[in-house]
């Protein structure tokens, strides 16, 4: 199971964009996740009339490790780690490790 998803509100930990919140919004490989507005890079762009880009400088988000992240409660508003419980009927759920409280209540 995987303890941080898209959709998820993350903090960063380190690197230059370190406590900044933002949603993640996809998730590369295993290991790395696009955090909205976090680890954003300038690319230059050559026009391509095929796929009917234009050229230019664009500012785009790339992939950090997901170590690098940690999910945000919103009971204590800080970064905490995920643990993953298994209820009476065998449903696993993700649980923050401070409080113990359910990440998602599906």
């Amino acid at each position: 199971m995987q303890k941080i998803r898209k959709g998820d509100d993350v903090i960063v930990l380190t690197g230059r964009d370190k406590g900044k919140r933002g949603a993640v919004l996809r998730r590369v490989g295993l290991e790395h996740v696009v955090v909205e507005g976090v680890n954003r890079v300038k690319k230059h762009q050559r026009p391509n009339p095929m796929k009917n880009q234009t050229g230019g400088i664009i500012e785009m988000e790339m992939p950090m490790n997901i170590s690098n992240v940690a999910l945000f409660n919103p009971q204590t508003q800080k970064a905490d780690r995920v643990g993953i419980k298994t209820l009476e009927d065998g449903r696993k759920v993700r649980t923050f490790k401070s409080n113990g409280e359910m990440v998602d209540a599906r």
